[in-house]
This record gives C-alpha cells, structure tokens and sequence, in this order.
C-alpha cells in the first residue's frame, strides 16, 4: 500500500485525496487554510460545451469533468455525502441573437461527442424568462439541459469528508518539503516530520512558495475574483437554471432564494482581498444589463478567492522534473470547479501508478516551471 500526502485541499487536492484512498492508498491531506482559496469562494456552473473557447486541450479536459460529475455524486452519496452543492438545472445563455447563433452551432456539433449535454433548445425571450424570471425582455437564450450548478465549498467538504470515512487524514497546517539528498520525501508541518512514498502538490494560487526550496519558479499566479452574493426575497429559486450572460458573468440560483453572481477575472492584484468598488460595478453592471430582475435583490454578502493561473491558460499534471516521487497539479484557472474532480482522481491513478485516461502530454509538468 503506497503512502500519500497532498499538500492543498482545494478541489483538485480533495478529489485526489478520495480517489486514492478508496484506491487503498494511506493517505493524508494536508492545508494551511489560506484565506481566498477558490473553491471554497466559488460558485460554478458545469457546462463547457457551449464555451466560445477553442483550445483543444482545455476543452477535451472540462468535457471530461463536466461527464464525470453524475458518477462521482453517486459515489458521494453511497457514504452518506448527500450536501454535494451539485444539481443538474441546465442553464440558459442569455445573449443577442448573433452570438446566439454561434453558440448554437457549437452547441449542436459538440453533441455528436458530448450526449451528456442533453436537449438543445433556441429560447424567444419570453421562454427564457419562464425559466429565468429575471431575464431581460431584450435578449433570447440557448438552452442546455445537462448543465449544471455545483457550490465549491459543498463539494470540496463533500470530498474530504468522504475521504476520511475511507482513511485518509486530514490535517491544518503549514507543509514544507522535507528534503533529503535533493530529493523530496515528505513534509515538514509545523515542526513535525512525515515521510511517504509520494508527495504531491495541489495548493493552487500559493503553490509556487512550495518549490523554491528546490530552485524551481513555479509558473503560478493567483487571479482575483470577486463575487457577490444576493437574496431574492419570495423567489423559489431552487429549480431555476443558471444564467450565463454577456462577458463572462454568471448568475447561479440555489435554494430559498440564494443567488451568487460573478465573477471579475483580475490580473496583478496579488492577494489584494480588497472588495473593490470597480468589482462591485463591474458585476452588476453585466449581469442587471442581462438579468434587471435581479435589481430588487438584496445584497447579502460577498466573497473574494484567488484563481491558479498559468501563462499558457492551461493546467498541468504530472511528475516534478528530477523528482521521482514528487508530483504537482494545478493551474485550472477559471475551470476548476469543472474539471477539478475529474483531474484529480486522474492525479490519483498517476501518482499510484495506474493508467490514466488523458494525454498527458497535453498538460506537461515540465512547462509549468520558468527557466
């Protein structure tokens, strides 16, 4: 039985942490409990198969994701992890009717790969606002029924905790490499030693700090995001779709009333968790322009949580250069909450040696590093 320690409980460590310790590995999942982190900030919507962006490697990765979600809530629930934050709702894609068509048309030829999407429908604005009361009476839809919501906080507790029900351990503090001959073998965490047959890195914007002991710059920068959350009084809202709307916003119903919207994509503000005024407006001048039923919400609170960027948009998985024992993952970006259950058990099958179903070769470890 091989002994693990992940060093990150976001998403991609947490989904990595279940999947090896129910594939019997010993297992323990370490965190410092960084303020921001993005999963536990986030709200997301599961549907990549309309998404105008064409890298194929991105987009073969949160396909997957989005396809894998239905198996591995089963699983949760089978050991009792019923609060998941995942529900399939489907989504409409409120736009003008010129993008509309576009995304129509991807959305029909990505289908013939992706029968997960399910039924594709051209909505007239008033459909749209049958399903979406908020909707603008300006702007039809695309509909897509197999899309779906998922709370980051909710999954990523789910995992962890379905995760300790098979063995493994969780821990708070702060991991440092344990280093000997060059090569890594375990963690230092707050003054305590462990030692296990693989370590593996999954900390997400902070990730890069872990490396240097190494002489390895990791190539890992946090992107802000801000998001705010509304109540809608007297609205039930937890059949409703998601929204996605015009540059980039989302809107994300749940039950009684509980609504995030968002999100601000901020480069070179570091870990500036500043709720800003430009955010603020940014958000809300998006989404009320797509959604002006939203204008009598109540602002109830908001959050602010930090991407893992990468310079090439895209993540990276494999073993650390030089290091044998020693693997990383990270840079899912915007995409996390997507693709970050799937990645992570193909982290896991990596890591304890089993085949894993992507190419790797598309998301190479060794590009992450700067030279």
């Amino acid at each position: 039985m091989k002994s693990l320690i992940i060093i990150g409980s976001g998403i991609l460590g947490a989904s990595a942490a279940y999947h090896a310790a129910k594939a019997g590995a010993s297992v323990v999942l370490v965190d410092r409990g960084d303020k921001g982190q993005a999963t536990g900030a986030a709200a997301g919507i599961v549907c990549p198969w309309i998404s105008q962006r064409r890298n194929k490697a991105w987009y073969g990765l949160a396909k997957n994701g989005a396809k894998y979600y239905p198996e591995l809530i089963r699983e949760l629930e089978a050991l009792g992890e019923t609060d998941t934050g995942y529900k399939q709702v489907g989504i409409v894609s409120i736009h003008e009717d010129s993008k509309l068509d576009k995304m129509e048309q991807k959305a029909y030829e990505r289908r013939l790969d992706a029968p997960e999407m399910g039924d594709i429908k051209r909505l007239t604005p008033e459909e749209t606002r049958e399903l979406f009361p908020f909707a603008t009476e300006e702007y039809g839809s695309l509909w897509v029924s197999g899309a779906a919501r998922v709370d980051g906080h909710a999954i990523r507790d789910a995992l962890i905790s379905a995760a300790v029900k098979l063995g493994a351990k969780y821990l708070m503090g702060d991991a440092k490499l344990l280093i000997e001959n060059s090569q890594v073998i375990g963690v230092d965490i707050d003054g305590e030693h462990l030692v296990a047959d693989r370590v593996v890195s999954t900390g997400g914007a902070w990730a890069a700090e872990l490396f240097k002991p190494l002489g390895l710059d990791l190539d890992i920068v946090p992107q802000k995001a801000q998001i705010l959350h509304l109540q809608a009084e007297g609205q039930l809202t937890g059949k409703w779709p998601v929204a996605m709307v015009p540059y980039g916003q989302y809107i994300v119903p749940f039950d009684d009333g509980r609504i995030v919207a968002g999100a601000t994509h901020e480069n070179g503000a570091g870990f500036d968790d500043k709720l800003t005024a430009d955010g603020v407006h940014h958000i809300l001048n998006k989404t009320l322009e797509a959604a002006p039923g939203l204008g009598k919400a109540e602002i109830a609170g908001a959050a602010t949580g930090f991407r893992p960027a990468t310079t090439s948009a895209l993540p990276f998985i494999g073993q650390v250069p030089g290091q044998p024992n020693f693997f990383a993952a990270n840079g899912l970006g915007a995409s996390g909450l997507t693709a970050g259950p799937y990645l992570g058990g193909q982290l896991a099958k990596l890591v304890l040696g089993e085949p894993v179903e992507i190419n790797l070769s598309l998301y190479q470890v060794e590009d992450a590093f700067k030279s």
